[in-house]
C-alpha cells in the first residue's frame, strides 16, 4: 500500500514503537484494507463517520494526533529510518 497522504505515516513513525500486537494488527487492517487512503484522513479529521468496522482505540488515537497539538509541520512522509530504530 502507497500512502498518498502523510497522516498515517507520521502517526506510524510517532506510535509504531508503543503499541500493542492487537493495535498493531489493527493498524495493518486500517491502512490495508480501505480502498482509498483519503478514506482514514477523512475519518481521522472527523470529516466523515468512520465506519463501524474501524471504530476502535487504533482510530480514536489517529484522530487525537490528526488534531496536532503540538502545531507540527507535516506535510511530507516521513524517512523510513524510524522502522530500523530501536524503541524508545
Amino acid at each position: 500500500l502507497i500512502l498518498l497522504h502523510p497522516l498515517p505515516s507520521l502517526f506510524a513513525k510517532e506510535n509504531l514503537n508503543r503499541m500493542s500486537e492487537q493495535q498493531l494488527n489493527l493498524y495493518d487492517r486500517l491502512i490495508n484494507e480501505p480502498s482509498n487512503d483519503w478514506d482514514i484522513y477523512y475519518w481521522a479529521t472527523e470529516a466523515k463517520p468512520t465506519p463501524a468496522e474501524f471504530e476502535n482505540d487504533v482510530m480514536a488515537m489517529l484522530r487525537e494526533f490528526a488534531k496536532n497539538k503540538k502545531r507540527e509541520q507535516r506535510l511530507r512522509q516521513p524517512d523510513l529510518e524510524y522502522l530500523f530504530e530501536p524503541p524508545r
